[in-house]
């Protein structure tokens, strides 16, 4: 499996959705959202449109993220469709490869899955979706190992088999937002998505260690980094900066213990924050380019002179669809200038 490629002239541009549930709306107008902007994102020329396991999120509808790639993917024709990414620590591996194994027997050569360690959400919800926290996090990397082997082609006399799944090779990628996921793909071969898009502390710490540990595998020959990155994108800077206070509204709602839907935009929002939530936000939007089409150029064609990035997944956390369709539009002719 060779997916993902060397370094090109143009950068692919991916998409991250969290099927967002805005004010007002139900996770029914979400989904049709959410086909409505993969159905563009194909036109446009993104490489993959991806879903993420979160639970217990007012604001989020992709908790059975399998069942939302299925739906994404029935309705496009080509962009690949996968998780970004399920969290395997809530799941047993069997299950995730016979859930992907069914996807790519669907869709075939069109499914990715992303792999993270993190519950994707508090502890209570976490101890809810396992029954138990006795699982212990360390076992991740085995359980990693465990997922892969069920994808391949089964053995003589192998006693557990993921039908549909074995032989499948369903392209996997480890998921981090800190040094431990650099470590785990570069040993284990693995393309590597770093969430910049809200933990940008430690990336470049994470691409050198990813790139310079990096052991070669059956499916990727040489290390591949693909960094998330914000967008708010619009006709004006001004218009932009409205848009992305819908964002820094739900993630401070997050962090102070309350999440909710995503709100509309709000006037003024940032200066009415306390001086230690204003700090909070700018490290959060370090990765992001916020404003009008020129703005929104130069911010990519930066951050990929500074990370040399192979690809970069774009995500947009916008209240109204049309304005973020219009963002995802933006971005993509950026990425088009810039080759």
């Amino acid at each position: 499996m060779k997916d993902a490629s060397p370094h090109d002239a143009m950068i692919p541009l991916s998409v991250l959705d969290l099927s967002p549930i805005t004010e007002g709306g139900t996770a029914a107008q979400s989904f049709r959202n959410t086909l409505d902007l993969a159905q563009h994102a194909e036109r446009w020329g993104y490489r993959r449109y991806w879903l993420a396991e979160h639970h217990s999120m007012p604001g989020i509808a992709s908790a059975a993220t399998a069942l939302v790639i299925g739906h994404v993917a029935a309705g496009t024709a080509a962009i690949r469709v996968g998780a970004g990414g399920i969290m395997l620590p809530n799941h047993a591996p069997l299950v995730i490869a016979e859930q992907f194994g069914t996807l790519e027997a669907l869709f075939p050569g069109r499914i990715d899955l992303g792999i993270g360690r993190a519950p994707g959400s508090d502890q209570v919800t976490a101890r809810a979706l396992r029954r138990s926290l006795s699982s212990d996090i360390d076992r991740f990397p085995d359980d990693v190992l465990e997922l892969m082997d069920y994808f391949a082609p089964a053995e003589p006399g192998q006693a557990v088999r993921a039908v549909p799944g074995e032989g499948l090779r369903v392209p996997l990628w480890i998921l981090g937002s800190s040094l431990y996921g650099a470590q785990l793909a570069a040993a284990f071969g693995l393309p590597f998505a770093f969430a910049s898009h809200f933990a940008p502390a430690q990336m470049m710490q994470a691409i050198e260690i990813y790139r310079s540990r990096f052991q070669p595998s059956r499916q990727l020959e040489r290390p591949y980094v693909m960094l998330g990155f914000n967008v708010f994108a619009a006709d004006s800077d001004d218009e932009a900066r409205l848009l992305a206070t819908s964002m820094q509204q739900a993630f401070v709602n997050l962090r102070s213990g309350r999440p909710t839907t995503l709100p509309p935009p709000r006037a003024g929002y940032e200066s009415e924050l306390p001086a230690y939530a204003r700090g909070m936000l700018a490290e959060v939007l370090s990765c992001s380019a916020i404003g009008s089409p020129a703005t929104v150029r130069d911010a990519l064609r930066a951050f990929i002179v500074r990370t040399e990035a192979d690809e970069l997944m774009l995500t947009s956390h916008i209240f109204a669809h049309p304005a973020r369709l219009r963002s995802f539009e933006i971005a993509a002719q950026a990425r088009d200038a810039l080759a």
